[in-house]
């Protein structure tokens, strides 16, 4: 009962977003190869994802695969592939149950076609849902999706569709505070409730975003964890959760701590 009501008074977050580092390390150090590193890793992925929504967090965030990651060997890539491909399946399944809308955040053009359809599918099928958010960010990089925010809004500029100076309109605001910027439309969270992560969440130790959602990570809280992902359980999301509540979010204005 102790621990129930600490989680009812807690402020849970709106939108979690993780990146899920220590995969292959988590591996290493338990003698395993990185393949089942990664497979670990996703299903320790999932279960915080249900804990995130039974906490009722209405947005989670979760950075799959990199822009750079095409760098990794091709055994590890395709390995990958196929996990975000059965990643994606079951979780079509938990959508249709939960009512969970999944986004894919990223680039579709230079993945598999089997992962390309499955998540064309996964939004399809899921995009009048609104329970809860899910995205998926895979082959994405912070500067290509800026590099593809530009290139969007130059084409529609040059065609009449929206005027230089209405890319700052604002069109409402977050938490009654942040800014939402009609810019914020060419993003690819664009069309989100929560389209800024209030908590972000990397593990395995590393104390950097690595360019992950830097429009959207304006005023996010960070927690980075020494846990690797497939070791990042319940306990530890809570741990991140208890963190976040102790942090006052001013966004740049005055304190909100009494």
């Amino acid at each position: 009962m102790k621990n129930e009501k600490t989680v009812q008074q807690l402020n849970i977050p709106n939108h979690i977003a993780i990146i899920p580092d220590g995969n292959r390390r988590w591996a290493t150090e338990n003698g395993l190869p990185a393949l089942e590193g990664h497979r670990k890793g996703a299903e320790a992925v999932k279960n915080v994802m249900r804990k995130s929504r039974e906490l009722g967090v209405h947005t989670m965030t979760l950075w799959g695969f990199s822009t750079e990651n095409w760098n990794r060997s091709d055994e590890e890539v395709s390995y990958l592939m196929k996990i975000f491909e059965s990643y994606i399946q079951e979780n079509i399944d938990e959508a249709h149950k939960y009512g969970v809308r999944i986004y894919h955040l990223g680039r579709k053009d230079r993945m598999p076609e089997p992962l390309r359809n499955g998540l064309l599918r996964a939004e399809e099928e899921t995009k009048n849902y609104t329970n809860y958010d899910f995205n998926i960010a895979i082959d994405y990089g912070g500067q290509d999706e800026i590099i593809r925010v530009v290139e969007k809004v130059v084409k529609d500029v040059e065609s009449g569709v929206i005027s230089v100076e209405e890319l700052s309109k604002v069109t409402g605001r977050y938490n009654d505070k942040y800014p939402f910027y009609l810019l914020k439309s060419y993003f690819d969270t664009k069309e989100q409730l929560y389209p800024y992560p209030d908590l972000l969440i990397r593990t395995s130790g590393e104390r950097r975003l690595s360019g992950f959602l830097p429009w959207q990570t304006a005023y996010s809280e960070i927690y980075f964890s020494d846990v690797h992902m497939p070791a990042f359980d319940e306990k530890e999301l809570m741990k991140a959760i208890e963190d976040f509540n102790t942090r006052d979010r001013r966004f740049g204005g005055n304190t909100t701590k009494k």
